[in-house]
């Protein structure tokens, strides 16, 4: 009951679903699990790499929360405009990090696949 209210807080607060994810959970079997559902929701991810203008990016940094808005000629973020997420990103943090993954649009690596690296 907890998580059906926090959901409902959250969607209220930052927007529900979009209709394209909303479908991919319709139409996803209840029984399906393991490898078969990550592939399945991997898949969906791939296909989500494009931002369109008016997107807006939240993350959570240095107990701050950071609002990044997608616009046609780049992302304005505290009032400015910047041509990359990686230049939002390093303008946050002070760090050089990869702007996709930063806020969310890349995953990390799986640690098992980088720890059977040599």
């Amino acid at each position: 009951m907890f998580a059906v209210i926090a959901y409902r807080l959250q969607a209220d607060r930052f927007g529900d679903l979009d209709h394209e994810t909303k479908q991919v959970l319709d139409r996803t079997d209840a029984r399906e699990t393991g490898p078969a559902m990550f592939t399945r929701l991997a898949s969906f991810d791939q296909k989500r790499t494009e931002l369109t203008p008016g997107t807006m990016l939240v993350r959570e940094w240095d107990r701050r929360s950071h609002r990044v808005m997608v616009m046609a000629d780049g992302f304005a973020w505290n009032g400015q405009t910047y041509d990359s997420l990686s230049k939002v990103a390093f303008a946050i943090t002070g760090t050089k990090w990869s702007g996709p993954r930063f806020f969310g649009l890349r995953d990390k690596e799986d640690r098992s696949t980088m720890e059977a690296r040599p």
